[in-house]
């Protein structure tokens, strides 16, 4: 399809409104859908890195009760 002018393009024979209309609708959900992924791998790395930093404590208290409990001299029966 050619156009006499760039006004003629933009009307796309009367139905421009529409056809301009479906496209930045298109364009602003495919922004909000790669917004949202990035924002939701962020969310995911930071609570990786949330679960690791407290199961490395949780690790760490464990060994120091152990630590602790094998240092206790047990009764001799």
């Amino acid at each position: 399809m050619q156009f006499d002018s760039f006004s003629a393009f933009l009307e796309m024979g009367g139905y421009g409104f529409y056809v301009w209309l479906s496209f930045g609708i298109s364009a602003v959900l495919i922004l909000a859908l790669i917004y949202n992924s990035i924002y939701g791998h962020k969310q995911v790395i930071k609570n990786i890195a949330i679960r690791q930093q407290r199961e490395n404590k949780l690790r760490e208290l464990r060994a120091q009760r152990n630590k602790t409990q094998t240092n206790i001299p047990k009764e001799v029966i």
